[in-house]
C-alpha cells in the first residue's frame, strides 16, 4: 500500500508518509505494515462513526427503543467498565506475543456482533418492552470486552514500528486521513438515517458499520509482528506497582483522567440534547457536528503534529486543553432549531481537542518503556475509563436526573445548560492546575510554539 493520494498533484517521488519513512530509514516491510495499520485505523474510524459511543446512529437507535438519559449514560459507561479487562489482556499479550492472532479472533468477534445491533427494533417485545434495550447492552458489553483487547494490542504494536522521532508527524497524518474519512462517510450515514424508513434503516446502517469494523481487524493480518524488546516474564502486580511509582507517567494519567471526568459529564449528553431538545435532524447533526469537526481536524492536526515534534507534548496539551475546555459554552446559546451552537462547538472545539488527543497519545508512548508498554497502557486506560469517563458520565446522568425529578432548571436555562456550565468550569480549572505540573519534555515554551503558527513574511525582492 503506497497511498499515492497523499502526493501532491504532479509531484513525483514519495508523499508525506514516504518522506517520513525515508527520514527514519524504515525497511519496506515496516513501511507496508504502518500503511496497513493506517488502513485499519481508517476502517475503524468509519466503524466508529456508526458504532461508537454517543454516535447519531446509536443515539437514534436507543431513542427508538425508548431509552432515557440513564440509558444514554449506560451506552458510554459499559465500554469504560470493560476497560478493566485490559490489565489481564496486557499480561496475556506480553506472555504469548500473539498480537495478530488476538485481533483476528477476539477482536474480529467484537466487530461481528455489531452486524446484529440494527435488528433490535424488529425484536418482538411482548410484555417486557425492555428486552431490546437489554440486548443492546449485551452487544455493547461483548464489543467492549473485545475492544479492551484491541487497545492493548494495536497501540504498542504501532509504537514498536514507528520511531519516536517521526511518531508525532505520523499520528498527525493519520488523524488528517481519519478526519477526511469521517467527513465523507458521515454524510453517507446521515443520509441513510434520514431517507431510509424505520425500523429497517438501523439494520442497514449497523450492517455497514459492522462490516467496516471487520475490515479494520482484517487489515492487521498484513502487518508484520514487530517487538522492540525481547520477551521477558512480567509479574502483573509488580508491573502495576512500577507504573504507579512512575511519577512522569502518573502525572499524565491523573491529568487526563481529570480531563475525561469533566469532559464526559456533559459530552455524553450533547448529541441526545441536540436531537431531542434542539430538534436537529441526523443530517444537521452530521454536517454541523461530525463534518465540521473533521474539517477543523484536517486543518489543525498537521500543525499540531509538527509542533509536538518541535516543542513537546506538554505545550501542545496545555493549549489544546484550554481551548477545548471552553468550547461547550456555545451550547448555553442554544434554542430549539438552532444549529450554530452545535457547529461552533464542533468546529472550534476540534481545533483544540485534536491537539489534546494527539499529545495524550504521544505521551503514552513516550512515557512508557518498550517491554512493559501494554501494561502501562492498560493501567492508564483503566484509570481514565473507570474514574474519568464512566464516573464522569454517571455524575452527569445523576445531575440531569436530579434536576428532572425536582423540576429544577426547566426554563430557557435548562438542566443540560447547567451541566455544560459546571463541566466547563471544572475542566478549565483542572487544565490550569494539572498540565503545568507535567514534565516539560522538549525545547521551547508555549509562546514559542504559538509564534511558530504565525504565517512567515515573504521577502519581496
Amino acid at each position: 500500500m503506497r497511498f499515492r493520494f497523499l502526493r501532491r498533484k504532479g509531484e513525483r517521488g514519495p508523499g508525506p508518509l514516504g518522506l517520513l519513512y525515508n527520514e527514519a530509514r524504515l525497511p519496506n516491510d515496516i513501511r507496508k505494515g504502518l500503511n496497513w495499520i493506517l488502513a485499519g485505523n481508517t476502517f475503524g474510524t468509519m466503524h466508529g462513526i456508526i458504532c461508537g459511543g454517543g454516535t447519531t446512529a446509536l443515539v437514534g437507535l436507543a431513542a427508538a427503543l425508548g431509552a432515557g438519559d440513564t440509558v444514554f449514560g449506560l451506552m458510554v459507561i459499559i465500554p469504560q467498565i470493560a476497560a478493566v479487562l485490559q490489565l489481564p489482556f496486557s499480561m496475556l499479550v506480553n506472555r504469548t506475543r500473539k498480537r495478530k492472532f488476538y485481533l483476528l479472533t477476539y477482536g474480529l468477534l467484537s466487530r461481528v456482533v455489531w452486524l446484529f445491533m440494527g435488528f433490535l427494533p424488529m425484536v418482538s417485545r411482548g410484555v417486557d418492552d425492555q428486552v431490546p434495550i437489554w440486548l443492546m447492552a449485551v452487544i455493547l458489553a461483548i464489543s467492549s470486552a473485545g475492544n479492551s483487547l484491541i487497545t492493548v494490542v494495536w497501540f504498542p504494536w504501532l509504537s514498536d514500528m514507528a520511531p519516536i522521532r517521526i511518531r508525532g508527524r505520523w499520528l498527525s497524518l493519520r488523524d488528517t486521513i481519519l478526519s477526511a474519512a469521517s467527513l465523507l462517510f458521515g454524510f453517507v450515514v446521515a443520509w441513510l438515517l434520514d431517507v431510509l424508513p424505520d425500523p429497517g434503516k438501523y439494520a442497514v446502517v449497523f450492517l455497514v458499520g459492522g462490516l467496516f469494523g471487520c475490515l479494520d481487524m482484517l487489515s492487521f493480518s498484513f502487518a508484520p509482528e514487530v517487538w522492540a524488546s525481547e520477551p521477558r516474564k512480567i509479574n502483573l502486580f509488580g508491573t502495576i506497582k512500577e507504573v504507579l511509582q512512575n511519577k512522569r507517567f502518573m502525572k499524565m494519567v491523573i491529568m487526563w483522567t481529570s480531563w475525561c471526568f469533566t469532559a464526559n459529564m456533559s459530552g455524553a449528553y450533547l448529541t441526545p440534547y441536540a436531537m431531542n431538545i434542539m430538534g436537529l435532524s441526523f443530517m444537521q447533526i452530521t454536517v454541523f457536528g461530525t463534518v465540521a469537526a473533521s474539517l477543523a481536524t484536517v486543518i489543525a492536526v498537521p500543525r499540531w503534529g509538527k509542533a509536538m515534534d518541535q516543542f513537546g507534548a506538554r505545550n501542545v496539551m496545555l493549549v489544546g486543553c484550554i481551548g477545548a475546555s471552553l468550547t461547550p459554552l456555545f451550547y448555553l446559546l442554544s434554542t430549539p432549531g438552532s444549529i450554530w451552537p452545535t457547529f461552533l462547538h464542533n468546529a472550534v472545539g476540534a481545533l483544540f481537542w485534536s491537539a489534546a488527543n494527539l499529545a495524550c497519545n504521544g505521551m503514552q508512548l513516550a512515557y512508557s518503556p518498550d517491554d512493559t508498554r501494554p501494561t502501562y497502557i492498560a493501567v492508564y486506560t483503566c484509570i481514565a475509563a473507570i474514574v474519568g469517563t464512566a464516573l464522569g458520565t454517571a455524575s452527569g446522568s445523576w445531575m440531569l436526573e436530579t434536576c428532572r425529578v425536582n423540576e429544577w432548571f426547566v426554563g430557557s436555562f435548562d438542566r443540560y445548560k447547567l451541566l455544560v456550565l459546571v463541566s466547563v468550569i471544572l475542566r478549565f480549572g483542572f487544565t490550569i492546575l494539572l498540565v503545568p505540573r507535567m514534565e516539560d519534555d522538549n525545547k521551547g515554551t508555549v509562546m514559542d510554539m504559538l509564534r511558530s503558527f504565525r504565517p512567515k513574511k515573504r521577502i519581496v525582492v
